[in-house]
């Protein structure tokens, strides 16, 4: 698909590639400990393959499976959000850059993963340069959630030494009902926004 080649071509150039959505800090997303909604714990958000490096190499395959024209990055309304979905993670997407309105429908009872920003990249100096700049802020029905910053991690299938990087937010199953997501994010000139909404249990 488009995507995937523009990458192949920029990843043998040397150069980096932004995508996803928006991003908070490295370590949380600025409100208080007793005020932010619960998010994954690391050793829950180790379960079912979705260790910090295992994560980001199963989004990036997440999104590269999906058919030109297709994809859930350029996903405008929310209806290609359940396309390829695991049974185990329910993963979500920002934009290519600017802002995007989503409804998704999902089950409930499985973990949430999503990158407020991130990148593939070449070499491992350039996610630390991105990481560095990296910022931003999510919420749930209201509340700031944690985010992480996930280091420099192979990625097979894009390219000789390639590597994924981001900041990430790893949410426990949500319960049955209609929630509110928002986030956003940046590093560099590259920045992102979604507002989702999310209807836990109706799949």
């Amino acid at each position: 698909m488009q995507f995937r080649r523009s990458i192949t071509i920029l990843l043998g150039a040397g150069a980096l590639v932004l995508t996803s959505a928006c991003s908070s800090s490295s370590t949380d997303a600025g409100g208080s400990p007793a005020k932010e909604a619960k998010a994954a714990s690391p050793s829950a958000g180790a379960r079912g393959g979705t260790g910090s490096g295992e994560l980001q190499a199963r989004w990036w395959r997440w999104t590269e499976a999906a058919p030109e024209n297709a994809n859930p990055i350029d996903d405008e309304d929310g209806h290609l959000c359940g396309d390829n979905q695991a049974s185990d993670v329910w993963f979500l997407a920002g934009t290519h850059g600017g802002a995007a309105r989503r409804t998704c429908r999902m089950p409930s009872g499985i973990p949430v993963a999503f990158p407020l920003v991130n990148r593939i990249t070449s070499p491992k100096s350039a996610c630390d340069a991105f990481l560095a700049g990296a910022k931003g802020s999510a919420t749930l029905d209201g509340k700031p959630v944690t985010s992480q910053r996930l280091d420099a991690a192979p990625v097979e299938g894009w390219g000789s030494g390639a590597m994924a990087c981001g900041l990430w937010v790893r949410l426990d199953p949500l319960s049955p009902g209609s929630h509110t997501l928002s986030f956003q994010g940046s590093s560099g000139d590259f920045s992102t926004s979604v507002d989702y909404r999310l209807d836990a249990g109706t799949r």
